[in-house]
């Protein structure tokens, strides 16, 4: 059953700090998200605000028909995809991201999944990569939402944990030195918990691979 959705502005205020949007300018880190004991988990700006790599190619390649990248970032798979034809779409809460997606050529908007969006269920593929399966710490109303996104038996590619894990942390965006945006939900799921996760919701696996160390999961929808 598809959950009623509510929407937050909490992750959203987090993603306006100016770690995060500084570092998206610049296009290098390092930046981190920050548990409140201290443990930091590295975001890979450097890679996000680059060319897609050999790996993300690999996800790209299957995508089919209209494309929705969900925290779509500074944009690299949007523009790829427009540069090859394909429509699609990148929502980001963070108007510097989608600023940086448009200027690369791609569509994007700067809302949460949770608001209201263009073409609902009629979307073909949505994107949860570099872990944005954790938006919102709430994997199951995510996976709900997605459901609501794309037609009957859409896919959805997950860039899962590269070990098993299923967690859910409340953390902050910080830079090397010590500036902090405000706390946040977040999950983090290995491919296993992503799929136990994802199967009492109508998704059912379609395909899973590896490319430089880093693990993906296609799920079809119906």
């Amino acid at each position: 059953m598809v959950r009623a959705l509510s929407v937050t502005t909490a992750a959203p205020a987090a993603w306006h700090a100016d770690p995060y949007t500084d570092a998206l300018r610049s296009g290098r880190g390092p930046l981190f998200l920050r548990r409140p004991d201290g443990w930091l988990l590295p975001l890979d700006v450097e890679r996000w605000c680059a060319e897609p790599d050999l790996a993300d190619r690999t996800v790209l390649r299957r995508c089919r028909g209209a494309v929705l990248d969900i925290g779509c970032g500074p944009g690299r798979l949007v523009a790829a995809l427009a540069a090859d034809g394909v429509a699609a779409l990148g929502v980001d809460v963070s108007p510097e991201a989608v600023r940086h997606t448009r200027d690369w050529g791609g569509s994007a908007l700067c809302r949460s999944v949770f608001d209201r969006l263009p073409g609902e269920g009629r979307w073909d593929t949505a994107l949860l990569m570099d872990g944005n399966v954790g938006i919102g710490g709430d994997p199951a109303k995510l996976l709900d939402r997605v459901a609501q996104l794309v037609v009957y038996d859409g896919l959805l590619m997950v860039e899962t944990a590269p070990y098993e894990i299923d967690e859910r942390l409340r953390v902050r965006v910080s830079d090397a030195h010590g500036a902090t945006g405000g706390d946040f939900d977040w999950a983090r799921l290995g491919t296993n918990a992503l799929l136990s996760c994802a199967r009492p919701l109508g998704w059912r696996p379609a395909g899973r691979w590896t490319a430089a160390g880093r693990p993906f999961v296609a799920l079809r929808r119906g």
